[in-house]
């Protein structure tokens, strides 16, 4: 008589089927257990409260201290520019106080009673170029305290000597003037006076002296002589030395 195969077998199939009832058991412990985590992670994890709100306040402090830092850069660039102008103003006061000491010290010496007596002369020439190369304007200063309350009347004319393809020669009034019989540039005063006009030098010539000739209508000619350089860089108040 043979075995019953059909028993034989039945026996290991209901064994391995009696294992997947705990596996499923697990597999559901595992899932119960994180979702659990997950919820409670989700109810006691620390949240931000009104998180809107504080985003909303950040930007306005940027904003704030975006708006100082451009107003700062402004005050400092407006104190800046203040400090520049001031000290730009400090200079130009000195300037004009030493222009008006110098002034003082000259009148006191030309018209105080400890000052010392001249007699007619040219105590400033200046000479300033012009836009045409050839264009210069005149001014000379004229002065006198011999004969005080007095008025001496007269006039002036310069006389330019200068270079020319290396030779030397004199350019006179009416040359310098460019005018036949050019009168002289007219004075008339007791301490002292400024007299202007302009001169015009040929093309090609290189200036190397400048004489002033004083000529009134009492006494006899005064000349005073310059180089080119001490009239040209001769500045107001500053004395030319006369040779």
């Amino acid at each position: 008589m043979q075995p019953d195969q059909t028993a034989c077998f039945d026996g290991p199939r209901r064994a391995r089927g009696s294992g997947h009832p705990r596996l499923g058991f697990v597999l559901v412990l595992l899932a119960a257990l994180a979702l659990g985590g997950w919820g409670a992670w989700r109810t006691f994890a620390p949240q931000p409260a009104n998180a809107g709100e504080q985003l909303k306040a950040q930007a306005r402090r940027v904003d704030q201290l975006e708006q100082q830092v451009a107003t700062l850069t402004r005050s400092d660039q407006i104190s800046r520019q203040a400090n520049s102008e001031l000290q730009g103003t400090l200079a130009e006061r000195d300037e004009e106080i030493a222009s008006l000491r110098a002034d003082i010290a000259f009148y006191e010496r030309f018209v105080g009673a400890t000052g010392q007596r001249r007699g007619l002369s040219v105590h400033e020439l200046k000479l300033v170029p012009q836009r045409d190369p050839q264009l210069w304007h005149v001014v000379a200063t004229l002065t006198q305290n011999m004969n005080r309350g007095a008025v001496s009347r007269g006039r002036l004319e310069l006389v330019v000597e200068a270079s020319e393809a290396g030779r030397m020669h004199k350019l006179d009034w009416a040359e310098l003037r460019q005018q036949k019989d050019a009168p002289g540039l007219d004075y008339s005063f007791k301490y002292f006076e400024q007299v202007e006009g302009d001169i015009v030098l040929p093309v090609g010539v290189k200036p190397v002296r400048v004489i002033a000739r004083l000529m009134p209508d009492n006494g006899a000619a005064v000349e005073q002589s310059f180089t080119w350089g001490e009239a040209v860089s001769t500045l107001p108040g500053a004395r030319a030395e006369a040779r």
